[in-house]
């Protein structure tokens, strides 16, 4: 069995946490009871690139469950749990990911994913789609679908399907309502607060917390910060989202203003350089810098670099940069996802959603995937409510249904008043 992780004696710990996770995870351990049955997946070959998470390995045994051979690797250098990966190859499974890598390395185990020259791909930021379509596109010739778990992936496959460069169909599981409105907003407010705190132990309350970026993800930071106590500044460049923002409640103003006044920065914008040279210059002595987008080029960390005179990392995931003038900058995770990279990711409870997604995105492309247009495809709004149903009962919530009179007045376009 072919794999590599950074110790394969981590095991045992890490089954516990995956253990923990399926506990915690009821929507998807229905889907693995009903699936590993039929095994709709019996024949079809998986290559994924996601974060190597406990929930993810809930996710990963889930599909196997259904069939599936799956191949894995991370998606982000330094979101790997290191006993997670090695619980997973002791199960068998073609796992290439441990923490710290370097980039050459990040894309080598991708590589090594697309060895078994899969026919469905599961994404999370989309570089293994584009390791497909501009390093092999002969193998997508084999590959009837794929899913993408992120905004910023999904904005950039949709490039690619406008234009008609992509080579197969994509699921945007990222915009589902309940991926985008639960995992987005709740996962990453809370589990950002917790990367935060886990690489500073900083009071947060008092504190004047940036967020730059008023999409879904900003939205939770900026939620959570306030629920603690921060007086919370929105940047933004979308009219729309600072006037949210700024009915919320929130001071929202360009970030060359809040870079001044700011305590604790985070990005979640999917934008480059939205922190650079001119802000670092303008930033109080022990402003505690962190990045929530999928990519690290949000913090512009070469012109941090190229003001500093020296750079120690003071506690793990926490670098202190000290300026020329003696200011000191302290930047998080190396401007990768703190939440990951300085905490575990999203709690289970809320992956739960947005794998269930996943795991029903490759069952409609097992059945329909030789059926569909090259072009990235929305979830079906019944799907959504169908997951969203299932996770209210398992937390033994009910809610009122429509009675037939009710479903009818819907469309009775002659009612009036």
């Amino acid at each position: 069995m072919d794999y590599k992780v950074k110790d394969i004696s981590l095991a045992p710990l890490g089954k516990q946490k995956i253990a923990w996770a399926e506990s915690r995870m009821p929507v998807l351990m229905k889907l693995r009871e009903k699936y590993s049955k039929t095994k709709p997946l019996k024949g079809f070959k998986i290559s994924g690139c996601l974060h190597v998470t406990k929930e993810t390995a809930v996710l990963v045994k889930t599909l196997k469950a259904a069939g599936a051979e799956v191949a894995w690797s991370g998606c982000n250098p330094l979101s790997t749990k290191d006993d997670v990966a090695a619980a997973l190859a002791e199960d068998g499974i073609s796992i290439f990911a441990w923490h710290g890598m370097n980039r050459d390395e990040f894309y080598w185990c991708i590589e090594k994913t697309l060895e078994q020259k899969p026919n469905l791909t599961l994404d999370d930021g989309a570089d293994l789609i584009f390791t497909v379509h501009y390093k092999h596109p002969e193998l997508a010739k084999e590959i009837i679908g794929g899913t993408e778990e992120t905004t910023t992936g999904v904005h950039r496959l949709r490039a690619m399907g406008k234009a008609k460069k992509l080579l197969y169909p994509v699921i945007a599981v990222n915009d589902a309502e309940t991926k985008w409105d639960f995992d987005n907003v709740y996962g990453t407010g809370q589990s950002s607060i917790d990367g935060i705190l886990r690489s500073t132990n900083v009071m947060i309350a008092g504190k004047n917390f940036v967020v730059a970026g008023y999409g879904h993800c900003g939205k939770g930071c900026a939620m959570r910060a306030k629920g603690l106590g921060a007086n919370v500044i929105v940047t933004e460049v979308k009219p729309t989202a600072a006037l949210k923002a700024t009915l919320e409640g929130f001071r929202v103003m360009p970030m060359d203003e809040a870079a001044k006044i700011g305590d604790i920065f985070i990005t979640a914008t999917g934008m480059k350089d939205v922190i650079v040279k001119r802000h670092f210059e303008n930033m109080k002595d022990g402003a505690i810098v962190c990045n929530t987008g999928h990519y690290d080029c949000e913090i512009n960390i070469n012109d941090l670099e190229g003001l500093s005179k020296n750079k120690v990392e003071i506690r793990p995931n926490n670098e202190e940069y000290t300026l020329e003038d003696g200011r000191r900058i302290y930047l998080l995770a190396k401007g990768r996802l703190v939440n990951l990279a300085g905490a575990e990711g999203h709690p289970s409870e809320v992956m739960d959603m947005s794998f269930a997604n996943q795991f029903m995105s490759m069952l409609r492309l097992a059945r329909e995937g030789e059926t569909l247009e090259n072009k990235v495809y929305d979830i079906p709004e019944s799907q959504d409510q169908e997951i969203a149903k299932v996770k209210l009962e398992t937390m033994g919530i009910n809610i009122d249904e429509l009675t037939e009179e009710q479903v009818a007045y819907l469309s009775d376009y002659s009612a009036g008043t």
